[in-house]
């Protein structure tokens, strides 16, 4: 696993090399990410309930084994084909 460092390395050596959509891609994260900080604990965005109902639906029918789940390696499978 790479320590922090490296990954503020080779964050920034890719950005040395980025064309102008990467660029903006991550300009618009440190956009948010500020946003983010700025914002009270009050003003977050609050998760409606029924996600939280859906995710527990989910959760119930993975535990009795009633969701077909893939593997990493199977979910990379698919994607492969389709590129």
């Amino acid at each position: 696993m790479e320590s922090t460092l490296e990954i503020r390395q080779r964050i920034h050596d890719y950005i040395d090399d980025a064309d102008e959509r990467i660029l903006r891609i991550f300009n618009a994260i440190i956009d948010a990410e500020e946003e983010e900080e700025e914002l009270e604990p009050s003003e977050y965005p609050q998760v409606p309930d029924y996600v939280y109902e859906r995710i527990e639906e989910e959760r119930k029918k993975y535990l009795k084994g009633e969701l077909k789940t893939s593997s990493w390696e199977e979910v990379k499978a698919r994607l492969m084909e389709k590129l």
